[in-house]
């Protein structure tokens, strides 16, 4: 139990500091890139506080992987570098066994950043962004074009033209309706449509039927109109980032997007990335007992170093894979999960030749 509380202290102060280090970057790095704006934008100066104090989490939550992976290198690093852990080993004490309480302590914290994002970190970082909207006068537009909607399981399907939110208008309408069997059974073009007793008003409309191979033009029948019922809000430009909702609202919007017929491949891979990012810090524990040990000179530099190097290594393959999956030339959660499958066959692999 000293041995724990021994490791503990040695490793907690640096950790601690090792977030706070990169929280700091983070948070500076924001403010830089937003900071000529800000100044032609006149935001006041409590404003920008403001934006950067709802950032803080989403800095935190990205921190804690890289000091976690730090803190472990360093620790065992020092430890090494003081033959500390040649006497620990004599003593019988092996690696895996004296590096346990890491372990204990990076799983506990991949659980705690599930709940800290869904909890704290979504809800922050979406004022954040709210608000750095306002006040750089990048306000979001609800009007949509070019869209596909499908209704009634696909049996009705909406292509329209252009959405007019503040009048709550269509234009350029196109409305296919289909049977049970998905088999056609009209099309209604309508020059435009407006919301009225929540169903769509349609003017300069027609109806197309085919029997056989001829096609009949005539006035829309009434069975048709009022099937015509999909309310407004579909038709917006609501487009939502993932990263900017909870566990539960991200669910919803992806099956929103699957019952529109949109393509739901990024949103999908965001969404497994909330499951999967947390327990990155599980995993830089065994690369960082795998990387422990490499030198015995310039511990914090070579310790600075190796983790920096990992992490980039790590975000530049998950921004690959993300990319891929959003084109759809890997699965959604391939694309969220594959970067952390391979880190944790390279700390194996660090882990078999670690000295001990």
């Amino acid at each position: 139990m000293k041995l724990v509380e021994y490791l503990y202290r040695k490793f907690i102060p640096i950790f601690i500091g090792a977030v706070a280090f990169f929280v700091m970057m983070l948070s500076l790095t924001d403010l830089f890139i937003n900071l000529w704006n800000y100044v032609s934008k006149a935001v006041p100066i409590e404003k920008v506080g403001l934006i950067m104090l709802y950032y803080l989490p989403k800095t935190v939550w990205y921190s804690i992987p890289i000091g976690v992976l730090f803190a472990v290198a360093y620790t065992l690093s020092d430890l090494y570098a003081k033959n500390e852990l040649t006497a620990i080993f004599a003593s019988g004490i092996s690696l895996s066994k004296f590096t346990s309480p890491f372990l204990i302590f990076a799983f506990a914290l991949s659980i705690g950043m599930l709940f800290f994002d869904d909890r704290v970190v979504v809800p922050t970082y979406a004022k954040k962004q709210e608000m750095q909207r306002q006040v750089l006068l990048r306000e979001k537009s609800l009007n949509n074009s070019s869209i596909v909607i499908m209704s009634e399981g696909g049996n009705v399907i909406y292509k329209v033209g252009f959405y007019e939110d503040k009048l709550q208008r269509l234009s350029d309408v196109l409305v296919i309706f289909r049977d049970k069997n998905k088999s056609l059974e009209a099309i209604v073009y309508a020059d435009g449509a407006s919301w009225q007793n929540n169903s769509w008003v349609l003017n300069g409309e027609k109806q197309y039927t085919m029997t056989g191979t001829i096609m009949h033009t005539g006035p829309v029948e009434d069975t048709y109109r009022e099937r015509m019922v999909e309310r407004p809000e579909t038709f917006r430009n609501n487009t939502i980032n993932v990263e900017e909702v909870n566990i539960k609202e991200a669910k919803a919007y992806i099956e929103h997007l699957q019952k529109a017929g949109l393509p739901s491949g990024e949103a999908r891979s965001l969404y497994y990335k909330k499951f999967s990012f947390p327990f990155v810090v599980f995993i830089v524990v065994f690369l960082a007992i795998g990387l422990s040990g490499k030198t015995r000179k310039n511990v914090l530099l070579v310790s600075l170093a190796l983790s920096i190097s990992a992490v980039v290594l790590f975000y530049i393959m998950q921004m690959i894979t993300m990319l891929m999956a959003k084109f759809g030339f890997i699965p959604p959660v391939f694309g969220a999960w594959f970067p952390v499958i391979f880190f944790i066959i390279a700390s194996i692999v660090l882990l078999k030749y670690a000295r001990t």
